[in-house]
Order: C-alpha cells, then sequence, then structure tokens
C-alpha cells in the first residue's frame, strides 16, 4: 500500500514519573478522530520501552508528553535509541511544559516541534500530516 493511502501510525508516551496523563489521552483522541492510527502506552515508560514499542508497531511518529522538566534528557534519550535501531525516520515530537529555548535547544539535535499547553489539538494534527505528506513525497 503506498504510504500517503495508509493510516499515518503515532505512538503517544508518557516517560519518566509523571503521573498526569490526561493531555496525553485527549492528544491521543484527536489524532484518532483525524484518522491516524494511535498507540498510547500509558504512564511510568522509560525511553527503552518508548522506542521499542515505536519500532514494534512500526510507527511514523512518537509523540512525547512531558510536564516533568526532564524533557531535556528524555528527548534526546529516546531519539538516541530510535537511531540506534535504525529508524531515524521516525518523527519526535510532543509536547508539556517546556521553555522556548528548551524547545530551541531540541530541535537542533533534531526533535520535531514541540507543543505547550493550550495549543489547540487541530496545531498538531495539522504538523503531522504535513510532515508525513512530505515524508511520502520524497519516498515517492
Amino acid at each position: 500500500m503506498e504510504a500517503s493511502m495508509r493510516p499515518i501510525r503515532v505512538l503517544v508516551a508518557k516517560p519518566g514519573l509523571d503521573g498526569h496523563d490526561r493531555g496525553a489521552k485527549v492528544v491521543a483522541a484527536a489524532l484518532r478522530d483525524a484518522g491516524m492510527e494511535v498507540i498510547y502506552t500509558g504512564l511510568h515508560q522509560t525511553p527503552e520501552m518508548i522506542a521499542n514499542a515505536a519500532v514494534q508497531e512500526d510507527v511514523d511518529v512518537v509523540g512525547l508528553s512531558i510536564l516533568s522538566g526532564a524533557h531535556m534528557t528524555l528527548f534526546p534519550r529516546v531519539k538516541e535509541l530510535l537511531r540506534a535501531q535504525g529508524r531515524d525516520d521516525i518523527l519526535l515530537t510532543g509536547g508539556g511544559i517546556i521553555p522556548k529555548e528548551d524547545m530551541d535547544a531540541l530541535s537542533a539535535q533534531g526533535v520535531g516541534e514541540l507543543f505547550g499547553p493550550g495549543t489547540p489539538t487541530s496545531a498538531l494534527v495539522e504538523y503531522i500530516r504535513q510532515w508525513f505528506d512530505a515524508r511520502s513525497r520524497q519516498e515517492a
């Protein structure tokens, strides 16, 4: 099946000890409503668990929800683990309480766009669709 004709597969994960997942569940539901296949891994995931699940599920996108302040450790670690498994093609994106300067630093490390509190879910849907369409055109 052509990449552009299949649903976009997204893994939504809550790394670390952060126990608040309402936002992740709202995002997962919005992506599902937009026609994407969504795997939600639940709370308290390690970067290793997230990367392994992403590879096993053959996802296009990993979205991390981080409210704990550990974003400068967790995003790079998941990116590193995906790269080590030969899956640098997976978009790593996400959101949470992340200062703008940290968003810029993570972007410089290859992390996709990051979204803060109050971002409309339509912005995430549009970003993922545009990324996926651009990648599909490159592969064609």
